[in-house]
Formats: structure tokens, sequence, C-alpha cells
């Protein structure tokens, strides 16, 4: 007979599966609010999300929870979950602590990124070029996703990584319903890759004003929905 698998292992093996569910979960829900597939407003459902990605409600419910501390969801006890509303007041509020945040973070990205990690920036800068010269906006945003991502781990600071993870989603959904009204996407890739390229070069002051400007263009940017 076989020996029986031990409870403690076999509860850190389901751990395991369901924290990958969990981030699946996550990453899917994340990128269908933000290209606004699940429209602000939009009551969600566990068991219909859970049927839509063919995953467990039990992974589903935990993504929602990490949605609501990113802003991007509602949990409303007793009515349920709702869709967060797109505000520009709240927006431009975000991006005054944005740009103190993405200055520092460039600077200190330029400054410890190992040498991977600055192949990879290189790489994210051409990738931004190429999918804005074909108009790729869904290529572009998961770039942005991924630009982010590695700005936050190649700065090696924590509480800065955090905080910048409460709002990059709420940036991406604002910038993404407003782009094809006001966004210059060949402009906005060529502002992220001159962060990318400063960083990939260990350029610490570049960096930092390459932030400085990309900020500029989303503050820009936002002010100009108003108009539109």
């Amino acid at each position: 007979m076989k020996p029986k698998t031990p409870r403690k292992s076999r509860s850190r093996v389901a751990k395991g599966e369901d924290g990958t569910l969990t981030d699946r979960a996550y990453r899917e829900l994340e990128e269908m609010i933000v290209t606004l597939q699940l429209s602000p407003g939009t009551v969600l459902s566990e068991q219909a999300l859970a049927v839509r990605l063919k995953i467990g409600r039990t992974p589903i419910r935990e993504a929602l929870q990490r949605l609501a501390r990113d802003g991007l969801v509602v949990i409303m006890p007793r009515r349920g979950i709702m869709v967060s509303e797109i505000n520009l007041r709240l927006q431009l509020r975000l991006l005054e602590v944005r740009r103190e945040l993405e200055r520092l973070m460039a600077s200190l990205a330029a400054e410890r990124a190992t040498p991977d990690e600055r192949r990879e920036f290189a790489e994210v800068a051409e990738s931004m070029l190429a999918a804005a010269a074909k108009s790729d906006d869904i290529a572009f945003m998961r770039l942005d996703q991924r630009f982010n991502i590695l700005i936050a781990t190649a700065a090696r600071n924590e509480f800065a990584r955090r905080s910048m993870g409460l709002m990059n989603a709420l940036s991406r959904r604002f910038w993404y319903q407003h782009y094809q009204e006001v966004a210059d996407l060949p402009l906005a890739a060529k502002l992220h890759a001159a962060v990318a390229e400063a960083v990939s070069q260990k350029k610490a002051k570049a960096a930092a004003t390459a932030s400085d400007r990309l900020i500029d263009y989303i503050e820009d940017f936002a002010r100009k929905t108003l108009d539109a």
C-alpha cells in the first residue's frame, strides 16, 4: 500500500493551487475591469464570474477582495459587489501622489536594477514603441502593466511598491476609457520608453526627469477629458 500523504502536505499543495488560481482570477478580472469589459457600475456575481473564468468561487472571492483594495470594485455588505465608478477629481488627486512616487521609483530602479532587469527594461521600451506603431492598445496596456511591475521590483522599496500598487490599475482604466478621444498613443509610448531606457542605462537623474515628463503628459491627458 502507498503511504498516505500527510495532511499538512496536502494542505500546502492545495494552498499553492488556490494561490495560483487566485492570481489568475485577479489578473483576468483586473484586465476585464481596466479594459471596460466590466464597465463601471456593473454588479458582479461570484457564481457568474466563476463560470465565465472556469475558476472556483473561493479564488474568485479572494481576487475580488484584492480588487477592492485596489479601488476597482466596491464591496457592499448584503448588496453585492460593484465595479467602481471612474472619477476625474480622484484621478487628479491620485496623480499628485503618483508624480512623487514614480520619480523616486524610477531613480531607485536606475540605481538598483539587476543586469537582467535592465535588459528587460530595454525590451519593454522597444515593445511599447512597436505596439503604438501598430495602434495595438491592448498590447500597450499589458506592456504598461509589465513596466509598472518591473519598476516596482527594481526599485527595491516595498513601501513605494505597495503605494503604487493601489494606483496603477485605476490609472490604466482611466486612460483606457478616454485614450481614443484625447490620447496620443505614440507619444505615450515614447514617454514610457524614455523612462525604461534611462533605467536600462543606469541613468538615475534622466529616469527621474523622464518620469516627470510622463506624468506631465498623463495629467494633461486627464484634464483634456473635460473637453472631450
